[in-house]
């Protein structure tokens, strides 16, 4: 026998509490960055559509290089007490290596796809990384009005006391009530948007949408220099595709300028019935189009133009591509320069304004006003603190797609 005393069954019965409560717990933990790009990309839907592309540019490359099928022709004939049974295999071959050509084409086609695929990948996690800062930065936001509401809250205490006391006017009761119900708007306001979001960021990792927040740094680090990530442009996929359809535009147009007609070789055979012999024979037959009016003139300009047209677009992608990324390298290292220095030099202050504010409003040295504008001064550096720092990220985020340096 032994006794099972009170503290006992408290440590056994907790243990047992934080046991069943930690898969919660870890359920409920904040959403990572990775983690809503991972589970937003590891969706079954994503994988089956591009399976699904990468399969039907495939069948095109299994087409393009299948032999045409061979024809059977079978025919009887009977002229008088003569019977004549004939039947014939003919079958087209292509001479002239059209079908070799026209069957890189479709294996180039094949490489763009993949390309393509890759490329909409990358858009995919560039969309799930801007909806995921998107929630971060009205997180943020919300906390911030938050705080700005709770201030309210405690100064309301203040004005009650020192209107009891009558150090304090019915003016400053009631517009300070005002300013306090414009704040709860504003908080209500912003989380509204922040449910939005969240449903939306939901939707696109395929999970319920819930409360769970988010976690990071909404400020971006400097990207790596210029001549780095200019070396990393004609390894994106969409660049990558546009060579892929140029070469298959000229794998095209290389066959269609393969004049030399197909040929169709037939064999076959033949016996003849008439009443009192029967004899036997073998069919051999060759036969070849006369280019007399079609000679590929038509196909032959088409995929001229279309080479052509392939060549130039990628030209001109990859021209705006280094644009794009000299220009958004310099905006992202102005931006993220341009919010440490706000914060640093703007956000900082506002907190040492607002307390000597509200002690100079207790002393009775200031009015109410004075201090609602330093509590509208607070708020509108935090908020302006995360816009830039939100323009910052979402610069980060487009020029990762530039180069295709999306983290994993």
């Amino acid at each position: 026998m032994f006794t099972l005393y009170p503290s006992f069954w408290r440590t056994t019965v907790l243990a047992m509490a934080i046991g069943l409560l930690s898969p919660l717990a870890s359920l409920a933990a904040p959403l990572a960055e990775n983690d809503a790009v991972r589970l937003g990309l590891a969706r079954p839907e994503l994988a089956d559509l591009a399976r699904a592309r990468i399969a039907e540019a495939d069948a095109d490359v299994v087409a393009a290089g299948t032999w045409a099928n061979p024809a059977l022709e079978i025919s009887r004939d009977k002229t008088g007490a003569t019977r004549e049974s004939t039947w014939r295999i003919a079958q087209p071959l292509d001479v002239s290596g059209r079908r070799g050509l026209r069957q890189d084409a479709a294996r180039f086609r094949l490489d763009a796809t993949e390309a393509e695929t890759r490329a909409w990948r990358e858009e995919r996690t560039a969309e799930l990384r801007h909806c995921f800062h998107e929630v971060l930065r009205q997180q943020l936001a919300l906390r911030v009005i938050d705080v700005w509401v709770a201030r309210f809250a405690v100064i309301s205490g203040v004005v009650d006391k020192l209107a009891r006391a009558g150090d304090a006017s019915g003016y400053d009761r009631r517009r300070l009530a005002r300013e306090q119900q414009a704040a709860e708007v504003k908080a209500a306001e912003a989380r509204a948007g922040l449910e939005r979001s969240r449903a939306r960021l939901a939707a696109l990792i395929g999970q319920p949408a819930t409360d769970q927040g988010v976690v990071g740094t909404l400020l971006p680090t400097l990207p790596a220099g210029l001549p780095g990530l200019q070396a990393r442009l004609a390894q994106r996929p969409d660049l990558t595709a546009l060579a892929a359809r140029a070469d298959a535009a000229n794998a095209d147009n290389a066959a269609a300028q393969r004049h030399f007609p197909e040929l169709t070789v037939g064999v076959g055979g033949k016996r003849t019935d008439d009443g009192v012999l029967r004899e036997n024979g073998t069919l051999l037959s060759v036969s070849i189009p006369l280019p007399i009016f079609d000679r590929q003139q038509g196909a032959e300009r088409r995929t001229t133009a279309q080479a052509m047209a392939a060549r130039a677009e990628y030209a001109l992608a990859k021209q705006k591509a280094d644009g794009d990324l000299i220009g958004l390298h310099r905006q992202l290292v102005q931006l993220i320069a341009a919010a440490e220095r706000y914060r640093r030099e703007a956000v900082a202050p506002s907190a040492d304004l607002v307390r000597i504010a509200e002690a100079a409003y207790r002393a009775g040295e200031s009015t109410v006003l004075e201090l609602l504008d330093a509590y509208k001064g607070a708020l509108e550096a935090e908020t302006t603190a995360l816009d830039l720092e939100g323009k910052a990220r979402d610069a980060r985020i487009e020029l990762d797609q530039l180069t295709g340096s999306h983290p994993e």
